[in-house]
């Protein structure tokens, strides 16, 4: 009986070997290139992460430098506007009256062009006449000139400055 329990536990010690191996293999074979594939998925996703946030800090950065050239070139140009108000505002103090009626002066050729620009678009038109005043082109030429002529007085009452008035005081050569 005593054989019987040496060889029982020999066989013990044997399958405990066994288990071992076993266990040995199953790590080496299996728990080991699982834990190597694990470690390199992590260090991958671990690098797009990286990448991920490198690439948004470059647009922010991106963005920010562009909002910045964009705000110093608005800032640019409103300075050069309001260098360029400041100096109108100057000259207009220095010549006041005479500088606006030079103003509208340079305006009544588009004023002109804007009261007959709506003629342009007209395809036909048909005058009727009670027989006296003008007739046709010389009549529509006529109202045109009418509403020119109605423009000092206009001027007048938006601004008051008599338009008419100042272009008798100028003298030639310089402006009062």
């Amino acid at each position: 009986m005593q054989v019987m329990v040496v060889e029982r536990t020999q066989q013990i010690q044997i399958q405990e070997q066994e288990i071992i191996c076993k266990e040995r293999e199953l790590e080496s074979k299996v728990k080991k290139p699982a834990e190597a594939e694990r470690f390199r998925l992590e260090k991958l996703a671990e690098a797009e992460r990286s990448q991920l946030i490198m690439q948004a800090e470059a647009e922010a950065e991106s963005v920010k430098v562009k909002g910045e050239a964009r705000a110093y070139a608005i800032e640019a140009k409103a300075r050069a506007e309001a260098e360029q108000m400041a100096k109108k505002a100057e000259a207009f103090q220095q010549y006041q009256e005479a500088a606006m009626v030079d103003m509208l002066l340079e305006k009544i050729p588009e004023v002109a062009e804007e009261i007959s620009k709506p003629l342009t678009s007209v395809k036909k038109i048909t005058m009727v006449s009670s027989g006296t005043g003008d007739v046709g082109a010389a009549k529509i030429t006529g109202e045109v000139l009418e509403i020119m002529n109605r423009l000092p007085s206009t001027v007048e009452k938006l601004t008051g400055i008599s338009i008419s008035q100042q272009i008798n005081q100028k003298k030639p050569g310089r402006m009062n």
